[in-house]
């Protein structure tokens, strides 16, 4: 990251929709039963992304071994609920200052090697990423620190063709 964070809204932001708010809870399990009940549904997809599992993943701008389990539902935000497994993340760094609760606004891209470049234009540098998410080894994510204009992280989503088949709790 530069010296200086930006103080406006990154213009790769501008014309996108929220996809996404994810929240940090410190027991998965747990916290799909209680949101279960708050949403009234119980259509969740579960998935654990770790080195095994998806390629390039980085923290800080070094490779990492971190791992993270996680659980979505519903659009128009959809709600993801994450599980730090393994860390140091940037899941660990926001529990240690802020406690669990809302942590990022997801943004869906097309591409996200496109969608990180310009985000590193606008000032901003990815602190945590991954790719190949997908079956098809397509997908991925990256995370960018704009916590001092949003109050949150943001996180750029290339969502896969095809979905890894969710997982049993």
């Amino acid at each position: 990251m530069t010296d200086q964070l930006p103080v406006v809204l990154p213009q790769t932001l501008h014309s996108l929709k929220v996809a996404q708010i994810g929240l940090l809870v410190p027991d998965l399990r747990e916290a799909l039963e209680q949101y279960s009940l708050l949403l009234g549904r119980n259509d969740w997809s579960i998935f654990t992304y770790a080195p095994e599992n998806v390629e390039g993943v980085s923290y800080r701008g070094e490779p990492s071994s971190h791992s993270m389990r996680l659980a979505f539902v519903g659009e128009g935000p959809q709600i993801e609920l994450v599980e730090s497994l393994e860390g140091p993340n940037i899941y660990t760094e926001w529990i240690a200052r802020h406690g669990y609760g809302v942590h990022h606004f997801g943004f869906h891209v097309d591409s996200i090697a496109e969608a990180t470049a310009a985000m590193q234009a606008d000032g901003f540098e990815s602190i945590q990423t991954g790719r190949a998410t997908g079956l098809d080894g397509d997908g991925g994510f990256a995370y960018f620190d704009t916590e001092s204009i949003l109050g949150v992280i943001t996180e750029l989503i290339e969502i896969p063709s095809r979905r890894r088949p969710s997982e049993e709790l």
